[in-house]
């Protein structure tokens, strides 16, 4: 695995021993049971994937060197380069500005720019007609692209697709930037449309075996198909790719759905002349994340701690996994905990910030979960960490616990 060059202030001076400990001693990813870091009166179970993905960290290495080596340049992202806000506002603080907010609704009018600039694609990606827009003004997009190499597969594999007459079926959020890209880049191929949850797919199901009428298509799918689809024909021979930060166990539900409509349609030994097999599209630290997530439901627990931007797609999957059996909480940093009383956090259900008392039970020890999203930093997580131990006065020192778990004892 490459070792990514970006700022010490981001990794943690525990929490990095432990994930490099758990990888030396299961490089095969056998175990998914998280680490059990005992402080005496509270004790954390630490998953055994969480944090910073392979994409987050090769945009977070290329734009601070895109920052280092072009002093004096105005250097623009065209929306925030992953979903955190600390790293978003540590970006901003160096001058760095967003032409887009994460809904796409634009900041800084393309008129503003100019070829001189610099315009960083972040890690999500972009359309093919943003990209013609940066092109038509003299920008070169491919020079600082920070596109996570997992999304660009699933870019390649649409339009494997499309070339070969496939229908590309996007499983995601279609409000969602990587969606957005994806959805660009598929019909350049062939047709595509977007479907957020199983519900969509079996109502897509649904019309391809004629059970709905095909008219149905057109308004309960609005705004999430290419231009130019035909309900008749473009519903024959399809593929499922995904939004990476999706759950893939939920992509792969999807798949498999609509294979068997495939399959009753038109027979199995048929099917794959109208199924596409694309399961090599997952992105495997979503995968990761989501196993370590049922590693920790496998577990005892007082309460769950999630930590990421509360507009993070695969950190509030984590926060579903975790709320199926556990009081979770979500919380984009050490701020949230207001005191040992008073927690406020992110409900993924109504979209609004609460405040919650009481919610360390007055016990010992206190089982916690600590986890988080993809692009959260390791030094956010150890700054919860440390501000909930604040409040064990009895607790063990984080220096002697880390160092009985690296020892095995």
């Amino acid at each position: 695995m490459k070792q990514f060059d970006i700022p010490l202030f981001y990794r943690s001076k525990f929490i990095t021993k432990i994930k490099e400990a758990r990888r030396l001693s299961d490089p095969r990813k056998k175990d998914f049971s998280p680490a059990v870091l005992d402080f005496g009166p509270v004790r954390f179970l630490i998953p055994r994937h969480f944090g910073f993905c392979y994409g987050v960290e090769n945009a977070i290495e290329i734009s601070y060197r895109i920052i280092e080596q072009n002093p004096g340049k105005r250097i623009f992202l065209l929306s925030e380069i992953i979903h955190n806000p600390a790293v978003n506002e540590e970006l901003q603080s160096r001058g760095v500005r967003f032409i887009m907010d994460a809904n796409g609704r634009q900041v800084i009018p393309w008129s503003e720019l100019s070829g001189e600039d610099i315009i960083i694609i972040p890690a999500f990606g972009t359309t093919i007609e943003i990209q013609d827009k940066l092109n038509a003004l003299g920008i070169e997009t491919h020079k600082y692209n920070t596109t996570c190499p997992f999304v660009e597969k699933v870019w390649n594999r649409s339009n494997q697709l499309g070339e070969n007459g496939y229908t590309v079926v996007v499983h995601g959020k279609y409000y969602h930037e990587e969606t957005r890209a994806t959805f660009s880049h598929g019909a350049k191929s062939g047709p595509v449309v977007i479907v957020r949850n199983i519900e969509e797919a079996k109502i897509l199901g649904s019309i391809i075996l004629g059970e709905r009428n095909r008219e149905d298509f057109y308004s309960l799918f609005k705004g999430k198909f290419s231009e130019g689809f035909d309900a008749e024909k473009d519903l024959t021979r399809i593929g499922v790719v995904n939004q990476t930060t999706m759950l893939a166990s939920e992509t792969q539900y999807i798949a498999d759905h609509l294979k068997t409509v495939m399959v009753k349609k038109y027979a199995a030994e048929k099917v794959k002349d109208h199924f596409a097999d694309t399961r090599d599209t997952l992105c495997y630290a979503t995968n990761d994340n989501q196993e370590a997530t049922y590693g920790l439901l496998r577990e005892n627990a007082d309460f769950a701690l999630v930590i990421g931007g509360y507009n993070s797609s695969n950190t509030g999957h984590i926060v579903e996994l975790c709320g199926e059996k556990f009081k979770t909480f979500f919380i984009s940093s050490p701020a949230n905990i207001i005191s040992s009383k008073e927690i406020s956090h992110f409900d993924i259900h109504t979209k609004k910030v609460v405040t919650t008392t009481n919610y360390i039970p007055p016990k010992t020890p206190v089982d916690i979960i600590v986890t988080s999203g993809a692009s959260c930093p390791d030094a956010v997580v150890e700054q919860v960490i440390q501000k909930l131990l604040s409040y064990f006065k009895d607790a063990i020192s984080i220096e002697e616990v880390t160092g009985k778990f690296l020892s095995g004892k």
